[in-house]
């Protein structure tokens, strides 16, 4: 698909939720903040802001769509997800924009330009960090991780650029277990300040917004969750907005943790089935095979991306929209 041009009415970016914390009881210091500085008191002690949430707006001159596009990352990423490819190809940020929707894609809260705070004084713990052979195989890249690009083994027919993986391993970002709450109130406060909107979500970020539609069923007008990975419980709650869940490949080939993602998104979408329209998009299933845990980010993301706009784009608006 070539990128064709797009014209931006504005391109902005805001803050959504937080609170703060006091910290006391720390000492103060004698450092260096700049370049060649002369040492100076840094005092830590005192209000601290955290739980906040950086959205960057994307509004088109002339939108085709009469509510935007939220693209909400995965667990240990940023928005930067997004943004391009691995290999360097425009994403679905993109896409969106030359398909007439303006979008927001946010850093949701501790992630990227959202920040985070100090442990143990206000997060309670250190954060987790992936390394790169937890990556390789939770993102069913191959069967079996090596340090030097060489001896990898990607799935046979893989779609996610492979040769690109130091490069896009440079983005990921520590997170903290045990956080959902926090980062579901700031999602919940994006959506109350946006209004009508679709939202489109990858992994654990899929879970988030199947939540959110739950919170805020007049509002979100849609739900788009890529590989989810974590589902609010299955109990049945309605009408809600329609949703479609987007599977890739090697899912089988990955063992249980990804069985058992597909197993809840699965039992999830049937709780909702009676009063919510729900669709999957089976890649493997429709003859589409060997994409990754990031089908945005795969080789064929650009015929990934056009199923999820034909079913945005076919489907009867809801009632009141």
């Amino acid at each position: 698909m070539p990128c064709e041009a797009i014209r931006l009415k504005s391109v902005g970016s805001f803050f959504v939720g937080g609170q703060t914390a006091t910290v006391t009881g720390l000492p103060v210091e004698q450092r260096s903040m700049v370049l060649n500085g002369h040492p100076r008191e840094v005092d830590p002690n005192g209000e601290q802001v955290y739980g906040q949430m950086y959205v960057q707006a994307f509004r088109l001159a002339q939108p085709r769509h009469p509510h935007p596009v939220l693209l909400w990352h995965g667990g240990g990423m940023t928005g930067c997800t997004w943004e391009d490819t691995p290999d360097g190809r425009p994403g679905w940020l993109m896409r969106f924009l030359q398909a007439g929707y303006d979008v927001l894609v946010s850093d949701a809260v501790e992630r990227g330009r959202s920040s985070w705070a100090r442990y143990p004084e206000v997060y309670g713990e250190a954060p987790v960090f992936r390394t790169k052979r937890e990556a390789w195989l939770t993102f069913r890249l191959g069967p079996r991780y090596e340090s030097a690009p060489a001896p990898r083994h990607p799935f046979p027919g893989q779609q996610f650029p492979c040769d690109s993986f130091d490069r896009f391993a440079k983005q990921w970002v520590p997170r903290w277990p045990g956080h959902e709450a926090m980062i579901l109130a700031a999602y919940e406060a994006l959506v109350d300040q946006v209004g009508p909107c679709h939202l489109v979500a990858h992994s654990q970020g899929a879970g988030f917004a199947a939540e959110i539609a739950r919170r805020r069923p007049r509002l979100v007008q849609s739900v788009v969750g890529v590989e989810p990975g974590g589902m609010p419980a299955a109990s049945p709650i309605g009408p809600l907005p329609r949703h479609l869940h987007v599977w890739g490949d090697f899912i089988e080939a990955s063992g249980s943790h990804w069985i058992n993602y597909r197993r809840q998104a699965d039992a999830y979408l049937d709780s909702i089935r009676a009063t919510t329209p729900v669709s999957v998009i089976d890649l493997p299933a429709e003859g589409v095979r060997g994409n990754s845990h990031l089908p945005m980010m795969d080789r064929n993301s650009d015929d990934v991306f056009e199923h999820v706009r034909a079913w945005l784009e076919s489907s009867n608006p809801r009632p009141g929209a």
